[in-house]
């Protein structure tokens, strides 16, 4: 804990994969550096920031397990819509995830839009899958050997594997087999391929899910005398006079008490949503503030695979049963507008109690990009407060007729690749999600290369006009994305990290 309990010479707002990359990079870079972490939320399982899956509560981890089974990231992180049960505040509230409906937010343009209360934020449910931005979802104000820099260390922070789920006689046809069909329009080297995640073998052979207490371990193992993390603590506003911001107002969420701390500098990684509720309770409220939000389409489906048809052998199938259902995992990478959707592979194999194959199935979920517009936003209010006590939110979301056509080409291009590896019917096996499913949200304070109203922050993620204040993750993405946000927001980190510690 940092010597004096109210003053840091870092504070950061949040403590989820963005949080706790500023704070590795910060604390390599500066070892007697006091930091002090904020989150909201309290403590979920024994460990703190420690991915579900590999939790030691059985419990936690057996209800985690069961719901990625889903194969869809926003209906397997449980954030159930329980307003009615919970009343109106959250100290009463579990450590989980939440709709954005439960905290009070008007949010039925984005329904299925979730945030996380707990510490570790939705660093400990992620799906740990990261795919590196490409082409148009990279700014293209920033340096490009700068930005592969930048991407370079959020692989390391993160752990990226670019294969963590190997090769197998399954991947291999099916991976040859959709590339029939994606690869005569992907860019050189886009074609269907392994995907990168967050994941590595630990001693036993277990794949281990990078949390955030993997890539700062104090987090967890408090063994940093000057790193301190303090749960159930809500920022309810930043403190500033002219360009610098002085500390916080910070209530406890058990007592209903504030206090106030103070910092050299402060980095603001409360999420899409909670990041610019944060700027406009502090009255820093530039126009872009909460505008751009950007999503993309969930298309997903799935296809029952014939294994004649993409080659497979049922004897070999069954040799390579583990006891559990045989999964693999791939990607099919965007390639811009001549192949430009993102897809999420999977493929399973359930087996009878007589070891005979029951079926094979094949997970083909495609992200569609949609236009950035400033009305897909989020908006504050003056006089309402949500759950937590903040300005309550409203979610304005809508696609465009651009939008709209190319869900179409994603539902062609789904179905004549389910088609390829066998049974698809589109009318049962496919479907588009909800707004907010994929909870890949960004825009909402975006970087930008100049201060002319469109971005709340500068390519270094400094708010403009302030001296030492920083933004951090996915909020701070100014592009559309086909991919999974998780890494693109962690390059946001990386920036303003540096950025910190250069200023500081």
């Amino acid at each position: 804990m940092p010597a004096d309990h109210h003053h840091s010479d870092v504070l950061i707002i949040g403590s989820g994969i963005m949080g706790a990359c500023a704070a590795r990079l910060i604390r390599d870079a500066r070892p007697t550096a006091r930091i002090l972490m904020l989150d909201a939320g309290p403590v979920l399982g024994p460990i703190a920031g420690q991915h579900l899956h590999d939790m030691p509560d059985g419990e936690l981890r057996l209800r985690y397990n069961e719901r990625v089974s889903s194969g869809v990231q926003g209906l397997y992180v449980g954030a159930d819509d329980v307003a009615e049960d919970l009343g109106e505040h959250v100290a009463k509230y579990e450590p989980r995830m939440y709709r954005l409906s439960t905290f009070g937010a008007q949010s039925s343009a984005m329904p299925a839009s979730a945030l996380a209360w707990n510490v570790g934020g939705m660093g400990v449910h992620w799906t740990a899958a990261t795919p590196a931005a490409w082409g148009s979802e990279i700014p293209d104000f920033i340096d490009a050997d700068e930005w592969a820099r930048d991407m370079a260390t959020a692989c390391e922070l993160l752990h990226v594997n670019p294969d963590p789920v190997g090769d197998s006689d399954l991947r291999t046809a099916l991976m040859s087999t959709l590339n029939d069909e994606f690869a005569p329009r992907s860019a050189p080297g886009r074609e269907v391929q392994p995907l990168p995640m967050a994941i590595n073998a630990d001693d036993q052979g277990g794949l281990i899910r990078t949390g955030p207490n993997r890539i700062f371990a104090p987090i967890s193992s408090g063994d940093d005398p000057h790193f301190e993390l303090r749960p159930g603590s809500q920022v309810m506003r930043l403190l500033y006079e002219g360009n610098t911001v002085s500390g916080a107002v910070v209530r406890d969420i058990a007592s209903g008490d504030d206090h106030t701390v103070s910092a050299a500098v402060t980095i603001v990684c409360a999420d899409a949503f909670r990041t610019p509720q944060l700027l406009f309770a502090s009255g820093i409220r530039p126009r872009a503030l909460g505008r751009y939000l950007n999503e993309h389409i969930f298309q997903t489906g799935r296809a029952g695979v014939d294994l004649a048809t993409v080659g497979l052998d049922e004897a070999a199938l069954a040799e390579g049963r583990t006891g559990e259902w045989l999964h693999t995992s791939y990607w099919l990478p965007h390639s811009d507008a001549q192949q430009p959707f993102n897809g999420q592979l999977t493929g399973t194999v359930r087996f009878a109690q007589d070891g005979g194959i029951v079926d094979c199935m094949a997970g083909i979920s495609l992200y569609v990009p949609t236009e950035i517009r400033a009305s897909n936003r989020v908006t504050f209010s003056e006089t309402d407060l949500d759950a937590a006590g903040m300005p309550g939110m409203t979610i304005a979301f809508d696609y465009t007729d651009k939008d709209r056509q190319l869900l179409d080409e994603a539902r062609q291009a789904q179905e004549r690749a389910g088609r390829r590896l066998g049974r698809f019917d589109a009318a049962t096996d496919s479907v588009t999600l909800p707004p907010g499913t994929s909870l890949h949200m960004t825009g909402t304070v975006r970087m930008g290369s100049e201060n002319d109203g469109t971005s709340v922050c500068d390519p270094n993620a400094r708010v403009w006009d302030f001296a030492n204040l920083y933004l951090a993750g996915c909020g701070v993405v100014p592009t559309a994305l086909a991919c999974n946000s998780t890494l693109t927001g962690a390059v946001t980190a990386v920036r303003a990290a540096r950025a910190a510690i250069s200023d500081s």
